[in-house]
C-alpha cells in the first residue's frame, strides 16, 4: 500500500507541476485570471501530493515495510526512531524526495503569499518553480524512485549509514541544508519571472523575493554551522572544517547569496549592479544544484557523501539547461539591466559594497576552483590531484579578513559621499578598538599574523556595528523620552532589515573569532594510559578511571570513563567512546567534549585493550570553540529579525493585464535621527530599508 500510494502521488504531482506551467503561461499570454488561479491551484496540489508521498515513505520506514526498496536499503528494526525518521534524507532516493517536498512547500507558500500581486511576474515565477519541480519529479518517478518493490521481502535491513545514526545533529543538519538550498530557488524564480515578464524597471522581483532570500540564507547559515558542529562532535579529529568538497558545496552558494544581499541595496537605492545581481541570483541557484550533484551523484569520495547513484548525468544536464536559459534571457534583457546610477565618490558606502562583492566573487571562484579542479583533472587526464586545506587557507584567509574589515567600514560610511568630519566621527571609535586589540594581542604573545589581524579587524567591526545600536538607541531616548530597552526594541522594530543585518554581522564576527582562537591557541597531547594513570594538558589533568563495553540496541559500544582535574580538584567527567555497527568494518568514534567559557576540553578514544587494561586517549584544549556555535545562533537571530514580516496594507486583487509598478524607495539623507527612518550608514542584510 505504501508503494502504491507513494508512486501514484508522485506521478500525479509531476502532472500537476506540468499543468501549472502550462496554465500559468497560457493565463499570462491570454490575460485570463482564471487560468492563472488554476495554475496556483495546481501548485498547491503539487505540494499536497508530494506531502502525501513523504507521509507514505515515513510510514514505510516507521513500520519497517521492507517491501519498499528504499526501506530495505536504509531501514532496520534495531534503529532508534529518531534515526529511522532521519534516514528519510540519508540516502539518494530519500534525499531527492525530501528536496522535492521542500521545494513544493516553498512554492505553495510563495504563491499563496503573492497570490494577489498584480502583473505577470508571480505567474512566471510559479512556472519557474514548477519547472524545477518537474526536474525532481522526473527523477522521483524514474532513476531515483524511492518506492520500488523488493522481492523476496527481507526480514530486516542494514539500517542507515553508521555516521548518520551516531549523533542527533544528523536529524537537524540535512533539513536545515535543504531548507537553505531549496529556498534559493525562490529568488531565482522571481529573477526568471522578471525577465520573462519584462518587469525589470521597478525592481519588483527583488521586493517580492527579498524576505524569502533572507530566510533561505539564514537556514543555509545554520546548516553550515550545524554541519561544523556535527563534524566536531562525531568524526573525532578535533576540528570542524576541513575544506572537504561537500563542505565547500554548501559554502559556495552561501558566498554568492551573501554577496547578493549586499549588492542588491545598490540596485534598490542607486540603480546600480542590475546585471550583476541577476548573475548572482542565477549563480546561487546553480551552485545549490551543483552542491546536490556533488553530494548525491557519487562523484566524490567524502565522509559527507553518503550515497552513490546513477543520476549525475541528469544533474549535469539540468545545470546546463538552467545556464543556457538564464544566459539567453539575460542577454535578451541586457538593455533593461543597464545601471541607471553611478558611483559618486570613492569614499562612500557604494564603494564598500562594490569591493565587498569583488571579494566575495574572488572567494567563490577560489573555492569552486579548488573543489572542482581535481574532478576535472581526473576526468580529462585520468590523473588524481589533491587540493587540500593548505591551498584554501592560503588563498582565502586574506579575503576573509578583508571582508570582516569591510563589515565594520560599511556601517560607518554614508551613501554617495563621505565628508572628512563624517569619517572622523564614524571611524574613530572602531579604529581605537582595532589599535587596542592589536596591541593587546602582541603584548599577550600572539605572533601568528593572521590571528593578530583577525582579532583586530573583528574588534573594529564589532564596535562599528555595535555603535549603530548605541547611537540609534540614544537618539530615540532623547527624542521620545523612552527607556533604553524600549528605545532599542522600537529602533530594531522600526527598521528590521537594517538592524537584523547588523545582528547577523555580529554573529559572523563571533564565528570568525572562535575559529581564529581555537586554531591559534589549540593544545593537544596523546598517551596510552592504564586505569588510574593521567596526563596533563595546559593545566588540566586527565585521569583514566576505567574502560568498559556495552551492547546497545543497534551497536556495541566501548567507552572510557575519564575524570578531569584542575588544581587537584575534580571539575567533571567525560566518556569518549567507539561505536561498532554491524554494517561497518571500522568503528565510529564519539569524542566527549566539555565546553567552558574559555575553552573546550575534547577527548577522543583512539584505541583500547580488549581486556580493559589500557586505553589510548587524545586530548585537545581548544579555546573559544563554543563561540562558533553561539555566533551561528546570533546569525539565525539576525536573519529572523530581518525577515520578520511587517504589517502592511493588503495587496490589490490579482490582475495579469497590467504589471504592478512599485516606486523605487528613496534613501533618507545621511545623518537623520536614529528612529524608524534613521539613515545612518548601514550594511543592511536584506536590501532597501
Amino acid at each position: 500500500m505504501n508503494n502504491a500510494l507513494g508512486t501514484s502521488a508522485l506521478r500525479v504531482a509531476l502532472g500537476m507541476a506540468l499543468a501549472a506551467i502550462g496554465l500559468a503561461v497560457w493565463g499570462v499570454r491570454r490575460r485570463d485570471e482564471d487560468f492563472v488561479r488554476a495554475a496556483y491551484a495546481a501548485v498547491y496540489a503539487n505540494a499536497v501530493l508530494i506531502s502525501l508521498a513523504v507521509a507514505a515513505m515515513l510510514t514505510a520506514l516507521l513500520t519497517h515495510d521492507f517491501s519498499v526498496k528504499y526501506v530495505a536499503q536504509v531501514g532496520s528494526r534495531a534503529t532508534p526512531t529518531l534515526y529511522t525518521i532521519a534516514s528519510l534524507w540519508g540516502a539518494l532516493e530519500g534525499s531527492i524526495l525530501f528536496w522535492g517536498w521542500v521545494l513544493s512547500l516553498y512554492a505553495a507558500a510563495v504563491i499563496y503569499a503573492n497570490r494577489k500581486r498584480a502583473g505577470a511576474l508571480v505567474p512566471y515565477a510559479a512556472a519557474t518553480l514548477m519547472g524545477i519541480a518537474v526536474f525532481f519529479g522526473i527523477l522521483l518517478v524514474g532513476p531515483a524512485s524511492p518506492f520500488g518493490l523488493v522481492s523476496p521481502i527481507p526480514a530486516d535491513g542494514p539500517g542507515p549509514n553508521p555516521l548518520l545514526q551516531n549523533h542527533p545533529l544528523m536529524a537537524v543538519h540535512p533539513p536545515l541544508l535543504y531548507l537553505g538550498y531549496v529556498g534559493m530557488s525562490v529568488p531565482f524564480a522571481f529573477a526568471i519571472g522578471a525577465m520573462l515578464s519584462g518587469e525589470l524597471e521597478d525592481d519588483a522581483w527583488i521586493t517580492f523575493s527579498r524576505r524569502w532570500t533572507i530566510v533561505a540564507w539564514g537556514f543555509l547559515s545554520a546548516a553550515i554551522i550545524a554541519g561544523m558542529w556535527w563534524s566536531y562532535e562525531v568524526l573525532g579529529w578535533g576540528g570542524y572544517w576541513a575544506w572537504d568538497p561537500v563542505e565547500n558545496a554548501s559554502f559556495m552558494p552561501w558566498l554568492t547569496a551573501t554577496a547578493f544581499l549586499h549588492s542588491v541595496m545598490l540596485q534598490q537605492r542607486r540603480g546600480m549592479l542590475k546585471l550583476w545581481n541577476m548573475c548572482l541570483v542565477v549563480s546561487t541557484f546553480v551552485l545549490t544544484i551543483l552542491g546536490t550533484f556533488l553530494t548525491r551523484s557519487g562523484i566524490l569520495s567524502s565522509v559527507h557523501a553518503f550515497t552513490q547513484g546513477p543520476i549525475g548525468y541528469y544533474f549535469l544536464g539540468f545545470i546546463a539547461l538552467v545556464l543556457l536559459i538564464s544566459l539567453v534571457l539575460i542577454a535578451g534583457q541586457s538593455g533593461r539591466l543597464r545601471a541607471s546610477g553611478s558611483l559618486d565618490a570613492a569614499v562612500s558606502r557604494e564603494s564598500v559594497f562594490l569591493l565587498n562583492n569583488l571579494l566575495f566573487a574572488a572567494f567563490t571562484f577560489t573555492v569552486v576552483l579548488g573543489t572542482l579542479f581535481p574532478l576535472v583533472a581526473e576526468a580529462l587526464r585520468g590523473v588524481k590531484v589533491s587540493v587540500g586545506a593548505p591551498f584554501f587557507n592560503r588563498m582565502t584567509l586574506p579575503m576573509g579578513m578583508a571582508l570582516i574589515f569591510l563589515a565594520g567600514v560599511g556601517p560607518a560610511l554614508p551613501w554617495k559621499r563621505a565628508t572628512r568630519a563624517e569619517l572622523r566621527s564614524q571611524l574613530m571609535p572602531p579604529a581605537i578598538a582595532l589599535v587596542v586589540v592589536l596591541a593587546l594581542s602582541l603584548a599577550l604573545g600572539v605572533r601568528e599574523p593572521y590571528a593578530v589581524l583577525t582579532f583586530a579587524f573583528a574588534a573594529f567591526a564589532l564596535v562599528a556595528n555595535g555603535r549603530e545600536f548605541w547611537s540609534g538607541t540614544r537618539a530615540r531616548m532623547r527624542s521620545h523620552g523612552e527607556a533604553a530597552p524600549i528605545a532599542l526594541a522600537r529602533l530594531i522594530g522600526g527598521n528590521r532589515h537594517r538592524y537584523g543585518g547588523y545582528v547577523a554581522h555580529i554573529g559572523i564576527i563571533t564565528v570568525v573569532m572562535g575559529i581564529a582562537a581555537s586554531t591559534t591557541f589549540k593544545s593537544e597531547n596523546e598517551a596510552t594510559l592504564k586505569p588510574g594513570g593521567s596526563l596533563v594538558v595546559r593545566g588540566i589533568t586527565v585521569r583514566l578511571d576505567r574502560v568498559w563495553g556495552q551492547e546497545q540496541q543497534q551497536r556495541f559500544v566501548v567507552g572510557a570513563d575519564v575524570t578531569l582535574l584542575e588544581h587537584g580538584r575534580a571539575i567533571g567527567t567525560l566518556t569518549p567512546r567507539q561505536n561498532f555497527y554491524p554494517t561497518s568494518e571500522q568503528p565510529v568514534p564519539t569524542p566527549s567534549v566539555r565546553s567552558r567559557a574559555d575553552a573546550d576540553i575534547y577527548i577522543n578514544l583512539m584505541a583500547f585493550d580488549e581486556r580493559g587494561a589500557s586505553a589510548t586517549l587524545r586530548i585537545l584544549i581548544e579555546p573559544l570553540v563554543s563561540w562558533i556555535w553561539l555566533g551561528g545562533l546570533i546569525v539565525m537571530f539576525g536573519a529572523g529579525i530581518a525577515s520578520w514580516p511587517t504589517r502592511r496594507r493588503a495587496g490589490a486583487p490579482a490582475d495579469v493585464r497590467a504589471p504592478a509598478r512599485a516606486p523605487r524607495p528613496s534613501p533618507a539623507p545621511h545623518g537623520a535621527s536614529a528612529t524608524a527612518t534613521h539613515a545612518a550608514p548601514s550594511t543592511d542584510l536584506s536590501g532597501a530599508d
